[in-house]
């Protein structure tokens, strides 16, 4: 086949060729081929010669099973091999490559954990702590799943109903304080996600979580707020009556209806009975956890609303979703 001559071309690499094997014959270089017009010379076999030897140390499949060659080094030392360095400024490089070490290790990689903790790798510890209840959770609606700035309010009935929900949406919590077992859990918490305590046998610490909470939903893309409006734990058969607290901060309220099938497992907590430890193993030593989870379309107080009215509206939307008693108290 006769050769095919071309253009000076560079290889995909830094490694410029006068002669290149390819499928469809020799590409030469033309000033390689303008030299040879001018007279055989004893040298010109070399470039052949030369062009074979390439070929064996470098073909073009090979070499596209490693990492590409740099015209310009990046600072990452993994690619050092893969690029030619000029020697003759080695301070100034070594100097930047310092700077960009500390911000890759100590700026974007924190960061970057930080992220993937927040969200999705949040979401895949939950559902791993979830694992030893044999928890199966049924989603509908998933298209009203809450929004960052928002208030998401549900029925409680376990203190894993956090787990549920935010197996799927990472939430901010709020919650009243504890001690002993259930505080370390409630300090484990604090660390993953943004949370707000508060006790309510102190008048002053409620006007404080209503500003703490007005705060979080004006932050820029933050967390929706998971509250449980009747603050304890009821048996899942109905809904008692909610608190006014959060409904009157201003910002969307997210209903959210859970339902526990009490066929594999009793997931009320009564708290007078057992101790969270104790709850945790009777559960783990039922059948499953079996829940379904509706995500209701979100709501604001009307202009004709005060806060009673409004958290008494979205307490029965959520009995009415939940198949469950709606409680006057």
């Amino acid at each position: 086949m006769p050769p095919v001559f071309l253009a000076p071309d560079i290889d995909e690499d830094l490694i410029e060729r006068d002669i290149q094997l390819t499928e469809g014959g020799m590409r030469v270089n033309t000033e390689l081929l303008n030299n040879e017009k001018k007279g055989f010379k004893l040298h010109h076999p070399s470039y052949l010669v030369k062009c074979g030897i390439e070929a064996i140390i470098e073909d073009s499949v090979t070499k596209r099973f490693t990492a590409a060659e740099l015209r310009v080094w990046n600072f990452l030392s993994r690619n050092q091999s893969y690029v030619y360095m000029k020697k003759d400024h080695l301070n100034v490089l070594l100097a930047v490559w310092v700077l960009g070490f500390f911000i890759r290790y100590f700026i974007f990689f924190p960061c970057r954990i930080g992220k993937w903790l927040r969200t999705s790798g949040l979401e895949s510890s939950v559902r791993l702590n979830l694992c030893p209840f044999s928890a199966v959770i049924r989603f509908h609606n998933v298209e009203n799943r809450p929004k960052p700035n928002t208030i998401c309010v549900a029925n409680h009935t376990t203190p894993f109903d956090w787990c549920v929900l935010a197996s799927d949406v990472t939430y901010a919590v709020v919650g009243q304080k504890h001690a002993g077992f259930f505080g370390l859990v409630e300090r484990i918490i604090s660390a993953a996600v943004p949370a707000v305590w508060f006790d309510r046998s102190e008048v002053l610490d409620r006007h404080l979580t209503a500003a703490r909470l007005k705060e979080h939903v004006n932050l820029p893309d933050s967390e929706p707020l998971l509250i449980f409006p009747e603050g304890t734990c009821i048996n899942n058969t109905s809904v008692m009556k909610f608190k006014k607290g959060c409904f009157e901060v201003g910002a969307p309220i997210h209903p959210v209806a859970i339902k526990y099938n009490p066929l594999f497992a009793d997931c009320f907590w009564n708290s007078s009975q057992d101790s969270l430890l104790q709850y945790t193993f009777k559960m783990m030593t039922s059948w499953a956890m079996v829940v379904d989870v509706w995500y209701l379309p979100p709501t604001r107080i009307r202009p004709e609303e005060d806060g009673i009215a409004f958290a008494r509206r979205v307490q029965q939307s959520i009995a009415h979703c939940g198949g469950m008693l709606d409680m006057d108290w």
